[in-house]
């Protein structure tokens, strides 16, 4: 029988800590979120599962990172074109109530030409303010992406600034040594 570190890995939790994150990507939800739900149900910190994903278990799933991320782009259009296709049917049924609505009460009446088209190019700028606020929203989305990205990557670029600020203290203080000693 053997002792397990702590705080040794096993399989299991990698496989758990796999599927959480590829979930919370595929949701559009984000890694932070999955660290904190593996975390949880390990009895370790988000740090820790932060640490094992970017350091380990990334590295063997790639291909379904990106998978995954596919899917969520799949999902966040398909939900805005369905927000945008709800707003839509909305202004419709609008327009028909309303339509209906004239009908009845100038069934003695003729309709004014000019108040239809008023009426008609109304409706007409709601459609295109829906779509273009469908489309904008998209387009933030997206934004909101690239930023995330353009994050990373600048966390990467800092860690790497600070380990090499590091070496070359530590280079600095060896050489001070090396001279003070040759000078004694």
């Amino acid at each position: 029988m053997t002792a397990n570190r702590q705080d040794a890995w096993s399989h299991e939790d990698d496989l758990l800590l796999a599927d959480t994150v590829l979930r919370h990507i595929r949701e559009g939800s984000t890694q932070l979120a999955a660290f904190e739900e593996v975390a949880e149900a390990l009895s370790r910190t988000s740090a820790a599962c932060g640490f094992r994903w970017n350091s380990t278990i990334r590295k063997k799933y790639t291909a379904e990172v990106n998978m995954a991320k596919k899917k969520r782009t799949v999902l966040k259009k398909e939900k805005a074109k369905s927000e945008s296709n709800f707003v839509l049917q909305q202004e419709e049924e609008k327009t028909a109530e309303t339509l209906q609505h004239v009908h009845q009460t100038t069934s003695d009446q003729t309709l004014d030409l000019e108040a239809v088209i008023d009426y008609l190019q109304s409706m007409k700028e709601k459609q295109v303010a829906a779509y273009e606020a469908s489309v904008l929203k998209a387009e933030n989305e997206k934004l909101k992406e690239q930023l995330e990205k353009v994050e990373k990557e600048k966390s990467v670029i800092t860690q790497d600034y600070r380990s090499l600020l590091e070496i070359m203290d530590r280079a600095r203080k060896l050489t001070n040594h090396t001279l003070l000693e040759k000078s004694l």
